[in-house]
Order: structure tokens, then sequence, then C-alpha cells
């Protein structure tokens, strides 16, 4: 029998077209940085892009939560960052 329900189908996961999410980073010293980038992106990506807008060079910039330390070469989506999550931006 033929399932007739009149919901869509789920949505696939691992499409080219990687959706853009907006993070934020916030060094708790009064800067909080807004950047968009896409789910696919490594943490490098995104320090690269913190760094533009703050002129800090992505090397010195260390990004937090709570213990975890984000490191460079793992994708946002593998991390499972979503669009409005909230980093602790540190200084190296």
């Amino acid at each position: 029998a033929a399932h007739r329900g009149g919901s869509a189908p789920p949505p696939r996961r691992g499409t080219a077209a990687m959706s853009m999410i907006e993070v934020i980073a916030n060094d708790r010293l009064g800067r909080k940085v807004r950047v968009k980038c896409l789910e696919d992106d490594t943490i490098g990506d995104l320090k690269k892009l913190i760094a533009a807008q703050t002129g800090t060079r992505p090397e010195k910039i260390r990004l937090q939560k709570w213990y975890t330390i984000y490191k460079d070469h793992i994708t946002l989506e593998d991390y499972e960052v979503h669009d409005g999550f909230a980093f602790e931006l540190h200084y190296n």
C-alpha cells in the first residue's frame, strides 16, 4: 500500500548547497563578533573570518566553549555548530 501522508520527505543531509549560518564570538572584554560562514567551513576558516573583523592574527585566536577548545582542522558541522552558536574568544 502506498503511503499517502501529507508530510514532505525528510530533508537530505550532505547536499552540495550548504546553508550559511551566523556564529558569535565573544571575548568577554566587550567585543562581540558576528560572523557569517558555512557549516562545512573549518574552525581555521572561521578564525580567519574573525581575524578579518578584529584585526587580530588568526594564529592568536583560540575558540572555546567551557572547557572544549576547538581545533582548526575540524568543520563546524562535525562539531555540531549551528546558527546562533556562541564561542568564547580567547587570545593566545
